[in-house]
């Protein structure tokens, strides 16, 4: 509040503290001093008026003067000497040194952005310390990273480039047309203007949460799901609801229909080698889940990371290739098959909705990685993606087998699993309910890391996710047995 500036000494006073403002008066005065300090309003040597003056000066009593004076003491910026009244002895570094530091924790816990679970938050930390033997991770082991074919590839995009400036909201027009052309190979017919380029899959759901769902919707996922380790759709808002799976895959009948009303309901489904449990829904049952979902209105998600890692045999085609209608939103990527770190998937799908999800995109991030839209544009064209994976699955399907045939001689009568045929995944469940979390620990102990089944789960359940893509051949075999050493133990 500002008042007729009146002198005191070698101090000016041009304010009053503000008496309907929550923070206390002697509070108040302490800012107001502090900020004249530090500001360099006021010197060194400079005086105070004296207590009584500034009782006076503030309109206040003497003790609220007595008790701002203390705290100014305290804080070292002013010193009291007899016939010398109060004297300024500090500044800045004082204030620095003395000052309340931000509550931080009370503006993470603001943001809308749901943290991690604890124990994903430590596996995502702990894949990243060496010395740890990751038996779930869900990536290729830099062993299968193909150096030759990568290096063929770069060379080849400076030809390729006109520029590496930004590109449009759906991304490189020429990565499109390709992906256009190579979709065509699933029986998905889909235009360049209906692809849109981002940054992996998890952006595409980022984007899908924030820029065409209504806070509250429902998201039905499979049980289990990848995508309940994660809050990419709860911290927008949303619900996700479970539906039950069996060796077919999801149970569309078991959909509750109550929630489905208003469009404010979608289906988030892994069809091909599903993450966590390496389920190939058949091609009945992906019929019959997209009859369901179009009679009943309900769009559909449909997550297909790992359709191109098949070992024994080719999957069904896609459920976006029964879609006429624009139901199916699809999403690809080549973070499974080629390279995470190229950071580069897509979303086929209306080209309304492609065009809305692509300004956003631009709002975010201003596109993907002008240099790995023309790196894949080239892997592509040029056949070396085809090539590559012809190769990955020969190797996928060797450390498949080993696994399999360390879980046989190890883990009978303590576990079943499945026998995927492609993907990365062995869903193993364990016969007797132990503490996975218990478990989870004692394989830390042991520099093993494993992700339990809980993290992807509505409930606690007995499952570990077992991957055959990661860890060196003989380190994910010799952790494997440890595993089983740990998990009889506990039994």
């Amino acid at each position: 509040m500002e008042k007729e500036t009146k002198r005191a000494g070698k101090v000016e006073i041009e304010w009053l503290p503000d008496k309907t403002d929550r923070m206390p008066i002697y509070r108040q005065i302490v800012h107001y001093v502090g900020t004249k300090i530090s500001n360099g309003d006021w010197v060194v040597g400079d005086r105070l008026p004296s207590q009584r003056q500034l009782a006076d000066l503030f309109h206040v009593n003497r003790s609220t003067i007595n008790e701002a004076m203390d705290e100014l003491k305290a804080m070292g910026l002013i010193e009291g000497n007899f016939g010398k009244g109060t004297q300024i002895i500090n500044n800045t570094w004082s204030l620095l040194v003395s000052a309340k530091p931000p509550n931080w924790q009370s503006y993470i816990e603001a943001g809308i952005y749901k943290a991690n679970f604890p124990t994903i938050q430590m596996i995502n930390k702990l894949e990243f310390m060496e010395g740890i033997t990751r038996l779930s991770t869900g990536e290729l082991s830099p062993d299968l990273f193909p150096h030759d074919m990568m290096r063929k590839v770069f060379q080849r995009i400076p030809e390729r480039t006109r520029s590496l400036n930004y590109l449009g909201p759906l991304g490189l027009p020429e990565l499109r047309k390709v992906l256009s052309q190579y979709l065509r190979k699933h029986n998905i017919h889909v235009s360049p203007s209906c692809i849109l380029i981002v940054s992996g899959s998890l952006q595409a759901l980022q984007l899908i949460s924030i820029g065409i769902l209504h806070p509250r919707s429902t998201v039905f996922v499979e049980v289990p799901s990848y995508l309940k380790s994660l809050h990419v759709f709860e911290s927008s808002g949303m619900r996700l609801e479970g539906v039950q799976m069996d060796d077919y895959g999801l149970m569309p009948w078991m959909l509750n229909k109550n929630r489905i009303k208003d469009d404010t309901a979608l289906l988030y489904t892994i069809p091909t080698f599903h993450n966590p449990t390496g389920t190939v829904m058949t091609k009945a049952r992906r019929k019959e889940v997209f009859e369901w979902c179009r009679k009943n209105r309900l769009p559909i998600i449909e997550d297909d990371a790992y359709r191109e890692l098949w070992i024994d045999r080719q999957p069904p085609e896609p459920l976006k290739s029964m879609d006429h209608n624009g139901m199916v939103l699809y999403m690809g990527t080549i973070s499974k098959s080629l390279a995470p770190g190229l950071r580069i998937g897509w979303l086929a799908g209306p080209e309304s909705v492609m065009e809305r999800l692509g300004d956003i995109k631009m709002q975010t991030d201003y596109g993907a990685s002008s240099v790995s839209q023309w790196a894949l544009a080239e892997w592509i064209e040029s056949g070396l993606y085809e090539e590559h994976l012809q190769v990955l699955r020969g190797h996928l399907k060797e450390r498949r087998n080993m696994v399999l045939s360390v879980l046989d001689s190890c883990y009978k009568g303590i576990a079943s699993w499945n026998h995927p045929e492609g993907g990365f995944y062995i869903w193993l469940k364990l016969n007797k309910n132990i503490s996975t979390d218990k478990l989870f620990q004692l394989a830390l102990e042991e520099k093993l890391l494993i992700n339990p089944g809980n993290v992807y789960d509505f409930s606690k359940n007995k499952n570990i996710r077992i991957s055959y893509a990661y860890a060196e051949s003989r380190a994910l075999e010799n952790g494997l047995r440890k595993l089983s050493e740990l998990i009889r133990k506990l039994y």
